[in-house]
C-alpha cells in the first residue's frame, strides 16, 4: 500500500493549482457546460496521460538503471525551473 499512497499523494499535490486544474475550473465555470462532462473529460485525460507515463516509465525502467533515471528526471526538473525563471526576466 505504501507505493500506492506515495504515488497518490505526489500526483494529488502536484496537480493542485496547476494549469490543467485551472483550465478545468474555467471549463466548469461555463454555465452552458455540464459539470459531469467536464469531470469525465478531465479525469479521462489525466488517466490517459498517467497510463502513457506508466508505459514509458516501465519501458525505460527495463533498459536504464534507476539511478540514471533519477538523475535524468532531476536534471529535467532543474532545467525546466531554470528556463521558467529566465523566461520571466
Amino acid at each position: 500500500m505504501t507505493p500506492y499512497l506515495a504515488v497518490f499523494v505526489s500526483v494529488f499535490l502536484a496537480e493542485l493549482g496547476d494549469k490543467t486544474q485551472l483550465a478545468t475550473l474555467l471549463f466548469a465555470a461555463d454555465p452552458a457546460v455540464r459539470k459531469s462532462s467536464v469531470f469525465v473529460a478531465s479525469a479521462s485525460a489525466l488517466c490517459l496521460s498517467s497510463a502513457l507515463a506508466v508505459m514509458v516509465g516501465g519501458y525505460l525502467g527495463a533498459w536504464l538503471p534507476p539511478r540514471l533515471l533519477r538523475t535524468i528526471a532531476g536534471s529535467g526538473f532543474i532545467a525546466i525551473g531554470a528556463w521558467m525563471l529566465l523566461a520571466r526576466s
